[in-house]
């Protein structure tokens, strides 16, 4: 008797051990087949796929204007952003673009983007034709980004290095502020609605027309000659005051400079002998020097100084550098 109760208790056990292992089964494959799949936008909505396995991340607005900091501009339309998108992570790039000049914009806007994965949503306002018949566009690049802005040539120097996919009119007023329009506000009622929509994955094609060409800005390149290079100062690297040009360093190389060498140029018209360092330290504290900046190009800069409040030197400002070796003439 003893032994049939044992043996029918350890049968029991077995069955509701056996009874529990399927039950584990059946919700594990459950959950495997109820996964989310990745979306087909390029991930703006928050979601990615990594090995298989989809995962969430926070969706990413990087914002550039000239309305600078002394008025609640950008702080508008960071909450229009926000409350169509709450989950948005919000990137400034700045909000200190000299005011109406779209080609300091652009440098800026194809500088960073360089750095930010396919999917991110890029919302640039320097719009001084705003009210106008110009275009409020969204602008996919061959690397998978968006862009909305004005058709001003803003995006220019990003879809030369990166390609055009397609681009967008925004006509669709479900992709606006649900309000009236102001003729002179559209970076709160048209650029950051739209930008926050792309975040939460809209599909950008319903946004309103094709743009069959954009809108293309002129870019001062230096120009290379027999005698040497002809550039231009291109912005300043504020605060520092250092003076940024158009020229490269793979330029320079082909005029036969290295770094050490004393070079004589003009700067406006002005001829000047500079040393052409490495970095900063390579002349005392207060001294003048020409170098190659982080992105390629070259500089003139004062060691702790500002080189351009020093000498009165803003953009625009011509200069020239000869062949090394060859006389400037005066």
């Amino acid at each position: 008797m003893t032994y049939g109760i044992r043996g029918g208790a350890i049968a029991n056990w077995q069955n509701a051990r056996s009874l529990m292992m399927l039950l584990a089964l059946v919700l594990m494959l459950g959950t495997t087949g109820c996964g989310r799949s990745p979306v087909a936008n390029g991930g703006t909505n928050g979601t990615v796929a990594t090995s298989g396995t989809p995962t969430s991340v926070r969706p990413t607005i990087v914002f550039m204007t000239d309305f600078g900091t002394a008025n609640d501009a950008v702080a508008l339309c960071k909450a229009v952003m926000l409350g169509i998108a709450p989950d948005a992570r919000i990137m400034d790039i700045t909000h200190q673009v000299t005011p109406f000049s779209i080609e300091e914009g652009a440098r800026f806007l194809e500088a960073v983007t360089e750095f930010y994965p396919a999917g991110t949503v890029f919302v640039g306002v320097i719009d001084p034709g705003v009210g106008t018949s110009r275009k409020a566009v969204i602008v996919k690049s061959k690397k998978g980004q968006y862009f909305v802005l004005p058709d001003n040539g803003l995006v220019t120097p990003v879809i030369d290095r990166d390609g055009l996919d397609h681009a967008r009119e925004i006509t669709n007023t479900n992709w606006m502020i649900q309000g009236a329009v102001s003729s002179t506000f559209h970076g709160r009622d048209i650029f950051s609605p739209a930008g926050a929509h792309l975040a939460m994955g809209w599909d950008y094609t319903l946004a309103g027309p094709e743009v069959a060409q954009l809108v293309r800005l002129t870019v001062k390149t230096a120009n290379v000659s027999d005698k040497g290079i002809t550039g231009d100062v291109i912005g300043l690297d504020d605060p520092f005051g250092s003076l940024i040009t158009d020229v490269t360093g793979e330029q320079m190389k082909t005029l036969g400079y290295v770094f050490g060498d004393k070079i004589t140029f003009q700067l406006n018209k002005k001829t000047l002998t500079l040393p052409f360092g490495r970095t900063f330290m390579d002349v005392a504290v207060g001294d003048s020097l020409l170098y190659i900046d982080s992105r390629g190009r070259l500089g003139v800069a004062v060691n702790q100084g500002d080189y351009s409040k020093k000498f009165g030197i803003t953009p625009p400002a011509a200069i020239f550098i000869p062949r090394k070796g060859a006389a400037i003439k005066k």
